[in-house]
């Protein structure tokens, strides 16, 4: 069984910027797999995917964010961090706001990749859809209360399972937790201006995960997405809501490790080399031998 650390890591000038994680699984592993929360989540609302996927020996980080105004400040902590914590490459999983942070920094690195893959879960490619980026730069303005009632607008409100109902009470929970200025600024990342120029990361590897029942995310959100990356894997969930990595977790990391699958046998394994079996290793090596004489 692996450790799970905790830590909280300044990396900026400004020791007010403080980022929290959990750290688990095999520490010889350089690529983890990295998890960006929602605008409403903490590093642990990824507690079913720390405690299966380590179990499976993955190594993963699920990590909270200081507050940032704007996503170049997001980013450049985001490279700050992997350089403290000395990784040259990772796979990131991103829900919602945790999907865009996720792309923009993919994008902000491309000169010098330091993104590996991205599974994409709830996301959206261009800020505009929330039809609020005359209200972005106000956010700052607003009690906490009104913010938390913004966020919790988006919540699904209509009858769902009693699994479903227990991730909505946790995710409220979370939520509580949050001080205005980190609510503040998420909404404000959430809200600005911005979109994903696919072009800087057309090569890079990507799932987009998203749900057929009822979330934040609209139609034309999801097909938005299918068009910015016409090559990437589809993982469909029946049902699971905003927070399917809650109420749907079995199903979530199944997808996930289907992901990660095509990076067994390579440096950029997520796993430990001694969870895989040796055959298949040589599948994944037959593949990826395949794959680069395509090329």
């Amino acid at each position: 069984m692996y450790r799970v650390c905790c830590l909280m890591i300044i990396v900026d000038d400004d020791d007010s910027k403080i980022w929290s994680l959990y750290d688990a699984g095999p520490r010889n592993i350089r690529c983890p797999l990295i998890f960006l929360p929602p605008v409403s989540g903490t590093a642990d609302v990824f507690f079913r995917q720390i405690l299966a996927l380590t179990g499976w020996g993955y190594r993963v980080i699920a990590l909270q964010y200081p507050v940032y105004w704007d996503h170049l400040e997001f980013c450049d902590g985001f490279r700050k961090l992997l350089d403290h914590l000395q990784l040259d490459k990772v796979h990131l999983f991103g829900a919602s706001l945790g999907g865009f942070l996720a792309q923009k920094f993919a994008e902000y690195t491309h000169k010098s990749p330091r993104v590996h893959s991205l599974i994409l879960c709830n996301s959206f490619s261009d800020t505009s859809i929330f039809n609020q980026t005359w209200t972005a730069n106000s956010f700052w303005l607003m009690p906490s209360f009104m913010l938390k009632k913004i966020v919790l607008g988006n919540f699904s409100s209509g009858p769902v399972d009693p699994v479903m109902a227990d991730a909505i009470d946790f995710m409220v929970d979370r939520l509580e937790s949050l001080g205005q200025s980190e609510l503040a600024s998420r909404l404000t990342l959430n809200c600005q201006n911005s979109y994903v120029e696919p072009h800087k990361i057309r090569d890079i590897p990507v799932t987009i995960m998203d749900v057929f029942d009822q979330s934040a995310l609209s139609t034309e959100a999801k097909e938005e997405m299918y068009k910015l990356y016409p090559n990437a894997r589809r993982a469909h969930l029946k049902t699971g809501g905003n927070f399917p990595y809650l109420c749907r977790s079995a199903e979530v990391n199944l997808y996930v490790q289907i992901h990660l699958l095509q990076f067994h046998g390579t440096k950029y394994a997520a796993i430990d080399p001694s969870m895989v079996s040796a055959e298949e290793l040589e599948v994944q090596k037959g593949n990826l031998s395949i794959s680069q004489e395509e090329q």
